[in-house]
């Protein structure tokens, strides 16, 4: 079964790595080759600058879902929201659930007990995986976190066990137990880690693959390795401009860093080129048959 396929059976791919290495990009691609292949799909983002929309050709979501094409949606998640909806949801009444959220003891609850806002991102996903989106909200299959980088992605997964360790009691405490329980299960959750093919990202890819196997007790389903450089030109019987010098010495680094992942890192790994295109979906597009051909060599 090639990449897609696998993650295509999950309800939710967390899509993480190193800041800068084209996470938002890869979790673009992703969503639209699993919206192509007919699952219904929730691109969620998780940085409040809001990168997803220039990618998809949207509008800025605000906090709304946004269809970007059939069967898929993106979105630019605000934690607190999801945290005060789960309070009027239990509570029911608004006049007591606003009692509630104005309160200073639920203020410095929801802006410092350890994991919460991480448990308010996954909480949104799961509860629009079972139908609890609220008026308007897409039934969705499956919802791709375009998550936090690198540590920060670790500590989005563990955030459930720890929650329930401090929480014992409560809709968040049971949320975050059903929470635990879809991460464990790799047949539900999927991982797939960016990076590219230089020394500092490559670190920071198998620093992260460590932590997931100790901290969350998962491994990585893919490995995807965005940004490389054109295989090098033939040497020139000339003086080469400094373009190609750069290139070609881009290029022995990208090859020196796949030779170390190749050694480093098992499962399977996705390549995809470094391309001059703008964000958007000519980008997008040329990107999603790179993924394509290359998950067809699984």
């Amino acid at each position: 079964m090639n990449p897609i396929e696998q993650l295509a059976r999950r309800q939710l791919v967390v899509v993480t790595g190193k800041g800068g290495v084209g996470k938002t990009v890869v979790s673009a691609t992703i969503g639209r080759a699993l919206a192509a292949a007919g699952r219904r799909t929730l691109i969620v983002e998780v940085d409040p600058r809001e990168n997803l929309h220039q990618m998809m050709g949207t509008p800025p979501s605000g906090g709304d879902i946004l269809e970007a094409e059939p069967r898929l949606w993106v979105q630019n998640l605000k934690p607190r929201q999801v945290l005060d909806q789960v309070v009027r949801d239990q509570l029911k009444l608004e006049l007591l659930a606003r009692r509630v959220l104005d309160s200073p003891v639920y203020q410095q609850f929801a802006t410092g007990a350890p994991g919460l806002k991480e448990l308010a991102i996954l909480g949104h996903a799961y509860r629009l995986l079972h139908g609890m989106g609220g008026p308007g909200a897409p039934e969705v299959e499956t919802v791709i976190l375009d998550a936090p980088a690198t540590g920060h992605g670790v500590t989005l997964l563990a955030a459930p066990a720890l929650v329930t360790d401090v929480i014992t009691n409560g809709p968040f405490s049971r949320m975050a137990g059903d929470l635990a329980t879809l991460i464990a299960d790799p047949e539900r959750c999927g991982i797939v880690v960016v990076t590219q093919a230089e020394e500092m990202p490559v670190e920071e890819a198998l620093e992260l693959r460590t932590a997931l196997r100790d901290r969350v007790r998962r491994e990585p389903e893919l490995l995807v390795v965005n940004g490389l450089y054109p295989p090098e030109p033939p040497p020139s019987t000339g003086p080469e401009n400094e373009l190609v010098s750069l290139w070609r010495r881009r290029r022995k680094l990208n090859d020196r860093e796949l030779a170390r992942l190749k050694e480093s890192w098992p499962g399977p790994r996705i390549e995809l080129p470094q391309l001059p295109l703008d964000r958007g979906l000519a980008l997008l597009g040329t990107l999603g048959r790179c993924f394509a051909e290359s998950a067809r060599n699984f």
